[in-house]
């Protein structure tokens, strides 16, 4: 199933962005918990829409006890609102097919590349609790060293303009943390990112949850909705 493809490689990104970063990780058969910084905050994946109770009641634990929580569930199989959580519903998209034989982007594969890369993420995003940004916060030099884990990196008059993340995971390719900065949008910077990455991926399961700005992009990219994925926050 597509959706259980996406949420596997939500869990795999997590809990690799957790290691590099020197964060905590909680891992159950039911979820993925990632105790994460002040700034960055717990981030819990639900990795099953059969948790079992005891899964249930422990992350509940976590997030109640978090001072600032995100619960991510595809599933739809918990309610955080009693936690004073409100949701919000964003579409779970994938892809399967041919690229585009297109490479308008960027591999950042050495750290100032990567720097430049989550300097676009934390403003383009925008990660506001991560502002103002601090180097190697948000993607350690670590990543470089992690197998599947590539992050690219699009241009507009020789200045970063777009970027995201990607995790191969063996089973799916999942896309993170699309990013256009505000200055540089209406200039087909995230269509040539899109378009570059899938081109790397030809023929792979792509995955990635779309903000609603995002979906209408995706769509004409051949991406469909295979869940709606209710985030707890």
């Amino acid at each position: 199933m597509t959706l259980d493809l996406a949420v596997a490689n939500a869990a795999a990104f997590w809990t690799v962005v957790a290691e590099t970063r020197g964060h905590a990780v909680t891992t159950r058969r039911g979820f993925v918990c990632v105790h994460g910084s002040e700034r960055s905050g717990t981030r819990i994946v639900l990795r099953t829409a059969t948790p079992s109770e005891d899964d249930v009641a422990e992350l509940t634990e976590l997030a109640k006890n978090a001072p600032v929580v995100l619960v991510e569930d595809a599933y739809g199989t918990v309610d955080m609102s009693p936690l004073g959580l409100t949701s919000r519903q964003l579409p779970v998209m994938t892809r399967t097919g041919p690229g585009f034989g297109v490479n308008a982007a960027l591999r950042a594969d050495t750290p100032d590349l990567l720097a430049t890369v989550e300097t676009v993420v934390v403003h383009g995003f925008p990660l506001e609790r991560h502002q103002p940004a601090i180097r190697g916060e948000v993607f350690p030099p670590a990543l470089l060293e992690r197998a599947g884990v590539s992050t690219w990196l699009v241009t507009r008059d020789d200045e970063p303009a777009g970027a995201c993340l990607v995790i191969d995971d063996g089973a799916a390719v999942g896309l993170y943390w699309v990013t256009t900065l505000p200055e540089k949008r209406s200039r087909g910077v995230g269509r040539s990112l899109m378009h570059t990455v899938l081109s790397e991926m030809d023929g792979r399961t792509v995955t990635l949850t779309a903000a609603k700005p995002g979906k209408p992009l995706y769509d004409s990219l051949g991406f469909t909705t295979v869940g709606m994925a209710t985030w707890w926050a």
